[in-house]
């Protein structure tokens, strides 16, 4: 029923984050309904200790009808430089069956000349790229970019080719016109707690960045493992919303944490037995488009 383009897998128990297993995450599919997955690689260390993605092609290759890889690059590796030739390892990961490229997450801007040249070469190659995003640069992860989402747009503009897989509630958070540029991200406490956030709610009284730039731009698409809270803030909105981009989202989980609930399931299964979407836009963005996109069949 669903496929997810947005998962997480270590080979090995973690400590301190309780990243799943290969075999966690397919225990969690078969609860869920899910019938197969991406699996991206954490490589940047502002969120985790560094992964290989041959960690992650071999989860693949253990279930192969279960998973399918995504590949990730810090744009700081090789040569810590705006001109390091990161097209090398993007094809010879692409080569070995990667269909992506994610998820990104160094906390530096997007507009950094090192993730300009990691897109750039990512384009030239041909994967599709995840990145999560943040809004503040230091204590955090995600690449930053400014409220109105303007590094995004240039970066849209300068690789038309590129499809962007928007993600996270940096992203999310601008399906409506922001309050205050704080509502865009949880902070962090010292310790690493949360503290208390206060996401955009209620209804949608004017549309904010993210609708605009997917009229906008043909190779921004959206993921929708953090989006359950945008979309379901407007019960009327929600529906139209994913109505409208229907050929351009994606179901995904972010599962990244044993035990953690999947809301965006849950919303798309409510919205449709409701009939507030059509079988058919609940098909697109549950499965369909995973597959055209990814050439899954």
């Amino acid at each position: 029923m669903f496929i997810d383009i947005h998962a997480h897998a270590y080979r090995k128990p973690t400590p301190f984050i309780a990243f799943p297993t290969a075999e966690q995450v397919i225990e969690r599919y078969d609860a869920g309904g899910i019938e197969k997955g991406a699996l991206l690689p954490v490589v940047n260390p502002e969120i985790y200790l560094p992964q290989a993605n041959e960690d992650i092609l071999e989860m693949v290759e253990r279930y192969p009808d279960r998973f399918f890889p995504f590949c990730n690059i810090d744009p700081r590796a090789l040569t810590n430089a705006v001109d390091a030739p990161l097209d090398r390892l993007l094809k010879y990961y692409r080569d070995k069956g990667c269909k992506g490229l994610g998820e990104v997450m160094p906390n530096v801007p997007v507009m950094d000349p090192m993730v300009q040249n990691l897109f750039k070469h990512a384009q030239a190659v041909g994967l599709p790229v995840t990145f999560d995003g943040s809004d503040r640069v230091g204590g955090d992860f995600g690449l930053y970019d400014d409220p109105g989402l303007p590094q995004m747009e240039h970066t849209l503009e300068r690789f038309p080719k590129l499809i962007i897989l928007a993600h996270g509630p940096v992203f999310w958070s601008e399906i409506g016109w922001l309050e205050t540029p704080a509502q865009r991200k949880p902070a962090f406490r010292p310790d690493g707690e949360q503290v208390g956030w206060r996401p955009p709610a209620g209804p949608i009284k004017e549309e904010g960045a993210a609708p605009k730039l997917l009229r906008r731009y043909a190779n921004l698409y959206g993921e929708l493992s953090d989006a359950s809270h945008a979309l379901g803030r407007d019960q009327e909105y929600g529906p139209k919303f994913l109505t409208e981009f229907q050929d351009r989202l994606f179901f995904g989980t972010d599962f990244c944490s044993v035990g953690m609930p999947f809301p965006t399931l849950d919303l798309l299964l409510k919205w449709r037995d409701t009939n507030k979407i059509s079988a058919g836009v609940f098909n697109k963005i549950a499965r369909e488009n995973a597959i055209k996109l990814f050439d899954l069949e």
